[in-house]
C-alpha cells in the first residue's frame, strides 16, 4: 500500500490541480493569428501593452491569455508583417479574437545615387555595434518568468533499427514534448539564479532548464561560438544591406539583411531589425549551422521599461540528418513578468556620431584614460562611436576590478521546487502561455498511458534501496559492474574486455581489474562547500599463456577534495609488465590486430618488481604539484610467441628490444632504480565560475605549463647495475581560436638529461610515435608517422606538435562542404635530439566527416629525405574519448 504521507501528498497535488482548473475557466482572450491568405503564424507575439506582458502563439497560430475583467490594448506582432493594435474589453467570459496580419510595407531612405554611395545599413550597424555593450550593461538586474517548451520528432531511422526503436517506446513522426516554468534572475556582470517552478516531460521525467536558451544575448561578441552581427569584429565576417524601415510602437525600425562574407558554420545569415536612434534590437530572424545541422533562431523584443527592449519570445528550430537518423526539434521560450533594475551609471546616453559619414562637432568629447570611466559617462556631450566603445570597455574593466572576486567570470544557481514534477494536467492547462498542438496533446496522452502501465508493473518490493543492491551477473566480470555494500562502500569489476589481447612477449593474454571504494561527503561550516573523501583499492591481474607468467599489482589510494583543491596520496606495487613508453603510445587491441593480421609487433615491453609512494596536491584551479618515489627491479623480456594469421615469407616479428639511434646492449640489461619524480602544472590567468555556491575552474583560455624533474640515485645495487641520472623538462600546451577563421592547437616540450651516468631504456625520454593507420584522438597529442622508439633519447631534446584547423581552406571553399560541418586541417610536427636527425612531418586532414570521423594524409622526413607517409583514420577532434577504466 502507498505510505500515508505519500497518499496525503498525492491528494493535495490533485486538489491543487482541480483548484487551478476551476479558476482557469474565468475569462481572458483567445484566438488565432493568421495571414491574409489564411496561413497560421506560429509564435507570433500577442503583447498586452498596458500590462507590459504577453504570450506567443503556438505552431498552429493559436493563443490564449487569462485576464481579469478590464480594458486591454492588445498588440500582435510577427516578423515581416504589420503590427496590429486592438482594444479589447474582457468581461465575465472568454473573448475570442482572431487577428489577420498584412505584409509589412517598408519605406526606403532617400539615398543619393552615385558611384560608391554607402549603404545606410553600414551606419546603422556601426552605431548598433558601438552601443551593443551599453544595452548589455544598462540593466543592473532583472527577473523574469520563463516558459520553455521543447518538441522533437524522429522522422527517419535506419530500417534495420526501426523495430528496436519502437520496442524502446520511440516512434517515428510522433511528437515528444517537455515543458518547464522557471523564475530567472540575472545580476551584472554574469550571475544567473534559476528556480524551476514546474516541469512536465514525455518519457523520462528529466528537468529542463531554460537558461541556456534565453541567457545568450546577441549583444555579446559570440553566441555559443558563433560571431554575433553586433560583435566588434562583425564587419570582418558579414555584409549588411538596408532593406527599408517601418513604424512600430512609435519607433522607427530598420530592416537589415545579414549576409556572411563566407557562408558556412559559425556565422549567421538572415535579418536583424534595429530601432532607430536607440540602436537596440527590435527583433531578429537568423539561421546558422552546426556540424551540418541547420539552426533557425527568432527573437521578438518588446519595451519593458523606458528605452529598454527585452525579448518576449525566443524560438529555435534544430534539424538535420546523421548516420541515417533524421529529426527535427523545436524550442520555444516565452519570457514575461519582467522586473527591471536599471544601471544608474548608464542613465545618460550621449548622441552617437558615426565619424565615417558624419562631421564631428566641436563639442564631441574624446575618451580620457586619466579620468575614471564613470565620471566620463556622466557627460551627455556627443561622442563618436569609437570613443564611446572605448569608454564602455573601460567602464566594464573598472566595474570588474571593484568586485570581491574579479577572476570569477560567471555565477549560476539552480534550484528545483519540491513540487515541480508533481503538478497534473489541470495545472498545466491553467498556466501554459502557449496552447498545445494536436500532435503534442496526443504525445502526452500516449506517454501518460505508458507511464500508468509501467507504474502498475511496479510492486511494493521494487524500492529504490533494493534496486541499488545489484546482484552479481556472470558477464559483469567482463562488462564491469559496481555493487553497493552500504555506508558508502562499493566494490566491483572494471570493464575487462579490453584486457584480452595478444603480444609477442606474452602470447595470448588475459587481464582483470577490480576495485574497492569507500566514499563519504561532509558539508563544511559555510553550508556550501563539500569535503569529499575516498579510499580506493585497485588490484589488477594479467596472465600470458605463452610466457606462462602471472602478473599482479595493487594501488591503495586516499583522496580528499574540495571544489578547487584536493590532495591524493597512496602506495602501489607488485610485479607487472609495462610498455617502455609509459604514455602507452599503442593500444593493446591495435597491437594485437597488427600482430595477428599483419605480423607487426609494435608494442615493446619490460618487467619490473616495484613499490611506489606518491603524493599530489591541487592547490587551486591554476596550480597542481605531484611527488613520487619509486624503487624497482627491472628485467628485460624477450619474444616467446611467433604466432600470426599472416605467414607471408619475408615478414618476421622484430625483437622486443626496439631499434634506437642511441642505445647499446647495456641499455636493456636488468637493473635497479630508485627514482624521485616531481612535477608542477600551472595555468596562468585561470578564471573561475560559481555553480550553486561552489567555485570551479574555467581553463579554456589558460595555457598549461608543465615543469618536471627526475632524479635516479646511483649506488643502490651491489653489482653496480643501477640507474643514475638527472632530467629536467618543461612544456607548454594550449589552443587558441582566431574568431571563426580557425583554431590553433600546439604542444611544445623541451628537456635535457643534466647528468646521464647510467640511463636504461625505460627511463629514456620517449615520444608519441605511430606506425598504424589509426590516429590518436587529440589534435596535438602525438606524431603521425614516427617510429615509436627510434629517436628516444638520454640527451637534450625538443618536440613540437602543431595543428591548425581552418574554417575555409581548399575544399571548404565550397559552401556545401562548410554547411556539412567538414573542417580542413594542416599539421606540422618536429623532433630533434642531440643524436637524431631533424625529424619532421607535415600533413593535411579532413575533420568531422559524417560528423564523427577524421582522415589524415601526410609524410614524415629525416632531414630532407622522405621517410614514410600514408593515411590515418581517427575520431573527429571535437569528440573527447577516454578509455580509462
Amino acid at each position: 500500500m502507498r505510505k500515508p504521507i505519500q497518499t496525503i501528498l498525492f491528494f493535495f497535488v490533485v486538489l491543487g490541480g482541480i483548484f487551478f482548473s476551476y479558476h482557469s475557466k474565468a475569462q481572458g482572450i483567445r484566438g488565432k493569428v493568421r495571414t491574409a491568405d489564411g496561413e497560421p503564424l506560429a509564435y507570433a507575439s500577442v503583447y498586452i501593452r498596458n500590462l507590459g506582458d504577453g504570450v506567443p502563439t503556438n505552431e498552429e497560430g493559436n493563443y490564449e491569455y487569462k485576464l481579469p475583467k478590464g480594458v486591454y490594448d492588445v498588440l500582435v506582432q510577427y516578423l515581416g508583417y504589420k503590427s496590429q493594435l486592438e482594444t479589447i474589453v474582457v468581461g465575465d467570459d472568454w473573448i475570442t479574437k482572431d487577428f489577420v496580419l498584412q505584409p509589412q510595407e517598408y519605406t526606403l531612405q532617400e539615398v543619393e545615387v552615385r558611384a560608391g554611395a554607402e549603404d545606410p545599413a553600414l551606419t546603422i550597424m556601426r552605431k548598433a555595434i558601438a552601443k551593443a555593450k551599453y544595452h548589455r550593461l544598462q540593466i543592473q538586474k532583472y527577473s523574469m518568468t520563463v516558459y520553455l517548451k521543447g518538441t522533437g520528432k524522429l522522422t527517419d531511422a535506419p530500417f534495420f533499427l526501426r523495430k528496436t526503436i519502437e520496442k524502446e517506446g520511440l516512434k517515428l513522426n510522433e511528437a515528444y514534448t517537455s515543458e518547464s516554468v522557471s523564475r530567472i534572475t540575472f545580476t551584472q556582470p554574469n550571475k544567473v539564479e534559476e528556480k524551476v517552478i514546474s516541469i512536465r516531460t514525455n518519457g523520462d521525467n528529466q528537468s529542463t532548464s531554460p537558461a541556456p536558451y534565453i541567457q545568450t544575448t546577441f549583444y555579446q561578441e559570440k553566441i555559443n561560438g558563433i560571431i554575433s552581427p553586433l560583435s566588434r569584429s562583425a564587419f570582418q565576417y558579414y555584409k549588411f544591406q538596408y532593406e527599408g524601415s517601418f513604424l512600430d510602437q512609435n519607433v522607427i525600425v530598420n530592416k537589415i539583411k545579414v549576409t556572411p562574407r563566407s557562408r558556412g558554420e559559425q556565422v549567421f545569415e538572415g535579418y536583424i531589425y534595429i530601432i532607430d536612434d536607440l540602436w537596440a534590437i527590435h527583433s531578429l530572424n537568423l539561421q546558422t549551422s552546426l556540424l551540418g545541422f541547420k539552426i533557425l533562431a527568432k527573437q521578438q523584443y518588446a519595451p519593458v521599461a523606458d528605452n529598454v527592449w527585452m525579448p518576449l519570445t525566443h524560438t529555435y528550430d534544430f534539424g538535420g540528418k546523421m548516420l541515417s537518423f533524421e529529426g527535427n526539434f523545436k524550442y520555444l521560450a516565452s519570457t514575461r513578468e519582467y522586473e527591471i533594475e536599471l544601471n544608474p551609471d548608464l542613465e545618460l546616453v550621449p548622441e552617437i556620431i558615426d565619424e565615417k559619414v558624419q562631421d564631428i562637432p566641436d563639442g564631441a568629447v574624446k575618451f580620457d584614460k586619466s579620468v575614471s570611466a564613470l565620471e566620463q559617462l556622466a557627460s551627455e556631450e556627443p561622442k563618436t562611436r569609437k570613443e564611446y566603445r572605448k569608454l564602455l570597455n573601460q567602464y566594464e574593466k573598472e566595474t570588474i576590478k571593484e568586485q570581491e572576486e574579479p577572476e570569477v567570470i560567471q555565477e549560476s544557481y539552480y534550484e528545483v521546487d519540491s513540487m515541480a514534477k508533481k503538478y497534473n494536467q489541470a495545472y498545466w492547462d491553467s498556466i501554459r502561455p502557449v496552447p498545445l498542438t494536436e500532435s503534442e496533446i496526443q504525445g502526452y496522452q500516449r506517454d501518460d498511458s505508458l507511464a500508468t502501465v509501467e507504474s502498475a508493473k511496479m510492486s511494493e518490493v521494487d524500492s529504490v534501496a533494493k534496486k541499488a543492491k545489484r546482484k552479481l551477473k556472470p558477464l559483469d566480470i567482463m562488462n564491469g559492474g559496481s555493487y553497493s555494500m552500504g555506508k558508502g562502500v562499493s566494490l566491483g569489476f572494471r570493464q575487462n574486455w579490453t584486457k584480452i589481447s595478444f603480444n609477442t612477449v606474452e602470447g595470448f593474454k588475459l587481464g582483470m581489474g577490480l576495485f574497492y571504494r569507500k566514499y563519504s561527503e561532509t558539508k563544511l561550516a559555510d553550508s556550501v562547500s563539500v569535503l569529499r573523501k575516498s579510499f580506493n583499492i585497485e588490484p589488477e591481474l594479467r596472465y600470458g599463456f605463452s610466457s606462462e607468467r602471472f602478473y599482479g599489482k595493487a594501488d591503495f589510494r586516499w583522496s580528499s577534495t574540495l571544489a578547487l583543491s584536493g590532495t591524493t596520496f597512496g602506495v602501489k606495487g607488485g610485479r607487472y609488465i609495462y610498455q617502455f613508453n609509459g604514455g602507452e603510445p599503442i593500444n593493446e587491441q591495435v597491437n594485437a590486430l597488427y600482430s595477428l593480421f599483419f605480423r607487426q609487433n609494435y608494442m615493446k615491453l619490460y618487467e619490473q618488481d616495484f613499490a611506489q609512494a606518491y603524493w599530489a596536491h591541487r592547490v587551486n584551479g591554476g596550480i597542481t604539484y605531484r611527488v613520487n618515489m619509486t624503487y624497482a627491479q627491472r628485467r628485460e623480456l624477450f619474444n616467446t610467441n611467433n604466432y600470426s594469421f599472416y605467414n607471408k615469407e619475408g615478414r618476421e616479428y622484430t625483437p622486443n628490444a626496439p631499434e634506437n639511434v642511441e642505445t647499446d646492449p647495456v641499455s636493456f640489461a636488468d637493473h635497479d632504480i630508485l627514482k624521485l619524480n616531481t612535477e608542477l602544472e600551472w595555468r596562468p590567468g585561470i578564471r573561475y565560475g560559481i555553480r550553486n555556491g561552489r567555485k570551479y575552474a574555467i581553463s579554456d583560455r589558460s595555457p598549461l605549463i608543465r615543469l618536471s624533474y627526475n632524479k635516479a640515485f646511483g649506488g643502490i645495487s651491489s653489482d653496480g647495475a643501477a640507474a643514475d641520472f638527472d632530467q629536467l623538462e618543461m612544456g607548454i600546451q594550449h589552443n587558441y581560436t582566431f574568431g571563426v577563421s580557425g583554431k590553433l592547437d600546439f604542444n611544445l616540450t623541451a628537456g635535457a638529461f643534466l647528468t646521464n651516468d647510467q640511463v636504461y631504456f625505460p627511463d629514456f625520454q620517449h615520444f608519441g610515435g605511430n606506425r598504424t593507420i589509426f590516429s590518436n584522438f587529440g589534435p596535438a597529442s602525438n606524431y603521425r608517422f614516427m617510429d615509436y622508439y627510434k629517436y628516444s633519447t638520454n640527451s637534450k631534446y625538443f618536440s613540437g606538435i602543431v595543428h591548425y584547423q581552418f574554417r575555409k581552406f581548399i575544399f571548404t571553399q565550397l559552401p556545401m562542404l562548410r554547411f556539412s560541418g567538414v573542417r580542413e586541417n594542416i599539421f606540422f610536427n618536429y623532433l630533434k635530439t642531440d643524436n637524431s636527425p631533424h625529424y619532421w612531418e607535415v600533413g593535411y586532414s579532413l575533420d568531422n566527416l559524417f560528423r564523427i570521423f577524421r582522415v589524415e594524409m601526410g609524410a614524415g622526413f629525416e632531414n630532407s629525405e622522405f621517410l614514410r607517409g600514408g593515411v590515418r583514420f581517427g575520431i573527429a577532434t571535437f569528440i573527447n574519448v577516454s578509455f580509462d577504466n
